[in-house]
């Protein structure tokens, strides 16, 4: 890992990271492991130990398994877990080499995690700095995840995997079962009798991410033809179901999530992120009378979307063979709202511009005054 981080820092806030930070110390990660914490991965070498000097609060510890170059050097899906850390505070873990997993049980080993705190000087110059640069962005991403609110979100085993861990819904432990099931040795004739032949896969229980579940039915129950499609239009109702049944006491919790499904796919390669996000935004984006009644909700999204749309790359704007994407799709949407007044609705284009448009040193304060005025 390079110190070039902790080199060009302000040595006030070195000082201070150094006596008030918190330390990862990870024991044998193998070298050439792409290791990394928030929006920064290295390539582990053959003295790393682990990162020193991180700011408290919540982090994105990430990193892939690689084979050794005498078997290829294949490079493994990406794993991570979000973290809370606290001032001073002392996280250790193991690499575990048949799992290909850091082990943290040893951090709960008060004993060892004192016997390590009493070491920290001889495994200073083997420790990493955090790299100090990216916090501001790291912020601006994670502003609206609270550690609960990750602690929710991420499996229950407490790993993100950008590999799905599935298995099948039927085991087939039987002859009976796998005799009942549709015949292999023949070939289809058609690709529907194709798809049916494939096993129906499920997530490992314990490996899924708990994201809300945003429903199918977007109107309630015994609507008029007249409800039915007015609430397929705007998603109002679907809206604050959603908020009512995960978020109703802390609705801001729902840009949270929005974040995490974000960080998730940008960092940690999990497509079911994008996927959510996605499911997230257009949710929010057409449901025009929940931006009348929400409107510090609606606030927080245009900030959100600012510091978002600033990381995907220029191509993902725009669909070259079809010029139908769905940012563009989305965040139109949303400007054509009846509820939008004309000043919002140039928020929303300037947001769909963002990379020829707002640059870095648009001042993000001039779109929460123009809109507190006009939401």
């Amino acid at each position: 890992m390079a110190s070039s981080s902790s080199s060009n820092m302000d040595p006030d806030v070195a000082r201070t990271l150094f006596e008030e930070g918190a330390t990862l110390v990870l024991l044998g990660v193998p070298q050439g492991t792409e290791l990394g914490i928030d929006c920064k991965s290295w390539q582990v070498g053959p003295r790393f130990r682990g990162v020193k000097m991180i700011p408290p609060g919540l982090h994105f510890l990430h990193y892939c398994s690689v084979n050794s170059p005498s078997c290829g050097g294949e490079i493994g899906p990406k794993t991570g877990l979000f973290l809370t850390l606290k001032p001073r505070e002392i996280l250790l873990a193991n690499w575990d080499p048949k799992e290909e997993d850091l082990d943290f049980s040893a951090s709960r080993n008060e004993e060892e995690v004192n016997r390590i705190r009493g070491t920290l000087r001889e495994l200073d110059p083997f420790l990493g700095p955090y790299p100090y640069e990216v916090m501001r962005k790291w912020v601006s991403l994670t502003d609206h995840i609270s550690e609960k609110l990750a602690s929710d979100l991420q499996p229950l085993k407490g790993r993100i995997c950008a590999f799905s861990d599935v298995v099948p819904e039927l085991q087939f432990r039987h002859t009976k079962d796998r005799a009942e099931q549709p015949r292999n040795d023949t070939a289809c004739q058609s690709m529907k009798e194709g798809l049916d032949r494939l096993p129906k896969m499920k997530h490992r229980e314990g490996t899924e991410l708990r994201f809300s579940v945003i429903p199918k039915k977007t109107y309630p129950p015994g609507a008029t033809p007249a409800e039915i499609t007015k609430c397929s239009m705007d998603l109002s109702f679907a809206l604050e179901g959603v908020l009512e049944k995960k978020y109703e006491n802390q609705p801001l919790n729902l840009l949270g999530e929005l974040q995490f499904a974000f960080v998730c796919f940008l960092i940690g390669n999990v497509y079911e992120g994008f996927e959510h996000w996605k499911s997230l935004l257009a949710l929010l984006c057409r449901s025009e009378e929940a931006m009348r009644r929400r409107k510090e909700l609606y606030l927080g999204l245009i900030t959100v979307l600012y510091h978002q749309l600033g990381e995907v790359p220029p191509d993902f704007f725009v669909d070259i063979v079809s010029q139908n994407n769905f940012l563009t799709s989305t965040l139109q949407v949303q400007q054509m709202c009846n509820s939008c007044t004309h000043n919002v609705r140039q928020i929303f284009k300037m947001l769909l511009n963002q990379k020829r448009v707002v640059t870095r040193g648009t001042n993000i304060m001039f779109l929460f005054l123009v809109t507190l005025n006009c939401l």
